[in-house]
């Protein structure tokens, strides 16, 4: 049995992923980052995120595991796609 993710998260992640599929540059005020354990999705986020301490325990995992070497060629963050949806969801209704 399955379940659903509230409409919220799953609004976050639309908007999210058409921001990365529709624009090749990085909009002014956003980054682009790259999250998933195995396979890598592109999502922009704001870089007011930066600033959250929840979203900078990410980048020190991101630090403890990539270092300064990202694979991807941009900031690479080792988090499951769904938990970083859940995070960058409840960031935005701050």
């Amino acid at each position: 049995m399955g379940f659903r993710l509230p409409s919220v998260i799953q609004h976050a992640k639309q908007v999210l992923k058409l921001q990365s599929k529709n624009q090749r540059d990085v909009p002014k005020g956003h980054i682009a980052v790259y999250v998933g354990e195995i396979e890598k999705t592109r999502f922009v986020v704001p870089i007011s995120y930066l600033n959250h301490p929840c979203f900078l325990d990410l980048l020190d995992r991101a630090e403890e595991e990539f270092g300064f070497n990202h694979p991807m060629g941009g900031l690479t963050i080792p988090c499951d796609e769904d938990a970083f949806i859940h995070l960058t969801s409840r960031l935005h209704a701050c």
